[in-house]
């Protein structure tokens, strides 16, 4: 038994999961973190963090998740970070309806599956914290990212939902929506666009030539980007503030997207976005 918190945190073979582990475990707490990848365990292991593989399109690695977390910890459990995801770029008329349900599975369904099973421990000890590295594409809609639009927005939905639910249970319940973060996020994009969308074959095509030089970085940096310690800075706020908010964004982009929505006529607003990417 040890006196640190802990917290299970997903998707952290790189990018944010990954530096957000290590600062938290050099913070003083007990890290638990997961990757779908055998061989991003050791990196890990190496700084003193439990590793653990978990897929969250795959029920049976959260149940052994789980298990084996509350086994070690004598069944308590003080926070969880929901961060794996992935993007699926694409037109919406492109994308292939198992594309979208994959989608859902990773960024949605799973995160739900997961969070089921801890709280009811967080219930039992009277205390917790549930944090969702959501997007402000959960916020701002994006072209030519229909699918992560519609997981992140679901998400949103889902997670303030129940942030209510819980609401005098000792649980807190925030949100993370981050703008562009330094991560492998555009590479696992290009991966995913190149299995599920016909590029060349579309009616977008001179489109996608264009997204493509963008996700390669061939068109220039993105303007606002920031590293992941950006997140980590708000996400120590939501795990140990004794009020944390429902919201946290992160970036200038996302702020003045989140902005631009409460100020501008839907119309004329939707219009403005249609003309990014």
């Amino acid at each position: 038994m040890t006196d640190r918190p802990s917290i299970i945190i997903t998707g952290c073979s790189s990018g944010i999961g990954a530096w957000c582990a290590r600062a938290l475990q050099r913070d003083g707490w007990r890290v638990f973190a997961t990757v779908r990848r055998r061989q991003d365990l050791e990196s890990l292991e190496k700084d003193g963090i439990e590793a653990f593989l978990m897929d969250y399109t795959k029920p049976e690695t959260i149940s052994a998740l789980v298990d084996e977390v509350f086994a070690r910890t004598g069944g308590r459990l003080d926070a969880l970070f929901n961060n794996g995801a992935y993007g699926q770029a694409g037109a919406v008329e492109d994308l292939p309806t198992e594309a979208l349900r994959l989608q859902l599975e990773t960024n949605v369904v799973g995160w739900h599956d997961l969070t089921r099973r801890v709280i009811p421990a967080m219930r039992t000890q009277g205390h917790g914290r549930i944090v969702q590295c959501s997007s402000i594409l959960g916020i701002v809609p994006y072209r030519w990212r229909g699918a992560y639009n519609a997981s992140k927005f679901a998400l949103e939905g889902l997670t303030l939902t129940m942030r209510m639910e819980l609401a005098g249970s000792g649980i807190e319940v925030s949100l993370i929506e981050p703008g562009p973060i330094e991560s492998r996020f555009m590479v696992n994009a290009i991966v995913n666009i190149e299995r599920f969308i016909d590029l060349k074959g579309s009616v977008h095509a001179v489109e996608y030539e264009r997204q493509m030089r963008r996700l390669t970085g061939e068109s220039g940096p993105s303007a606002g980007k920031l590293g992941p310690d950006a997140v980590y800075a708000v996400l120590k706020r939501a795990l140990t503030a004794k009020k944390p908010k429902p919201h946290y964004i992160v970036t200038q982009p996302a702020k003045q997207g989140a902005l631009l929505k409460k100020l501008l006529p839907a119309a004329l607003f939707y219009r403005f976005i249609g003309r990014l990417g």
